[in-house]
């Protein structure tokens, strides 16, 4: 018995494709967190399940190395809109996908699907949750969140985008900060659902440097959505023009911001190849 799944990555952010048209077996939590284990499986920074049907949509299911599921990703919709041209169940250059939050475009730019521009829609700045449902208590409308680092006190600006996001601007920024201040971030119980934290550095109007600390994933090269919602502040603040080049330490992204809060990030994928999982690993971690 043996499992193959692809290999794929966006800015050093890797993702293998677990293709549910082609395999039965429906992963559980406990299998994504062996799988993706970079000293004992795989290793990935999490799993993309499908074509699937979501809502009625084709969509995709996105899951993190801890097992838990990411409402989107925009580095995980630009590998899984490439493996869907590469499979052939994609031949247009636009199509729509469905992941567990919200529905978004895609548009190709080449044949060979690498680069692309995803529609990742409405970004809700001062919003710890999301638009409609019950009316939000005074602390889940605060806009601003308090960070203290190194002694020094920063200012925060929540995001919601399918995803809670927290946008600091720092002086100085580094993998260390984003990791010490995202981690006490995750564990303040101030975020039931996690959060995603991101501080950057703005150089000029049309380029921002971050690092990201990602909810279920941790330290990560590269996030599609968190450069999003970085862009999306940074402009609001009136600190940046509505286009920027967002620096991640995995590659630059291309992220558009319109009037109405729309963000349109362009980015790129490639296939790395396939992994093929073999019995021995599978009867070790009872998969499948």
């Amino acid at each position: 018995m043996e499992l193959t799944l692809g290999m794929y990555q966006s800015f050093g952010n890797d993702y293998l494709i677990y293709d549910c048209v082609k395999n039965n077996y429906e992963l559980k939590p406990e299998d994504i967190r062996s799988i993706c284990n970079r000293r004992f499986g795989a290793g990935a920074d999490g799993i993309l399940v499908g074509p699937l049907q979501i809502y009625g949509k084709m969509g995709v299911r996105i899951y993190n190395p801890d097992g838990s599921e990411a409402a989107i990703s925009g580095n995980g919709i630009c590998i899984f809109a490439k493996y869907l041209k590469d499979a052939g169940y994609v031949m247009k250059k636009d199509f729509t996908l469905q992941t567990a939050s919200r529905e978004v475009t895609v548009h190709y730019h080449n044949e060979e699907a690498r680069e692309m521009t995803i529609s990742m829609g409405k970004l809700y700045c001062g919003q710890m949750k999301a638009p409609g449902g019950a009316a939000a208590s005074q602390d889940e409308r605060s806009e601003y969140v308090p960070v203290v680092y190194d002694g020094r006190k920063y200012q925060g600006t929540c995001v919601w985008m399918g995803n809670l996001h927290c946008i600091i601007p720092m002086q100085e920024i580094s993998g260390e900060a984003a990791c010490r201040i995202g981690a006490e971030l995750e564990s303040s119980g101030r975020f039931p659902d996690g959060i995603n934290t991101q501080i950057i550095r703005i150089d000029d109007k049309n380029n921002i440097y971050t690092e990201v600390y990602e909810r279920g994933a941790g330290y990560t090269l590269a996030s599609g959505s968190s450069c999003c919602a970085a862009a999306a502040v940074a402009y609001r603040l009136g600190l940046t023009d509505p286009c920027v080049y967002v620096h991640m330490p995995g590659g630059t992204l291309t992220v558009r911001v319109d009037e109405e809060m729309n963000a349109h990030m362009t980015g790129s994928a490639e296939c790395i190849g396939r992994i093929t999982l073999s019995d021995e690993f599978l009867r070790r971690y009872r998969i499948m």
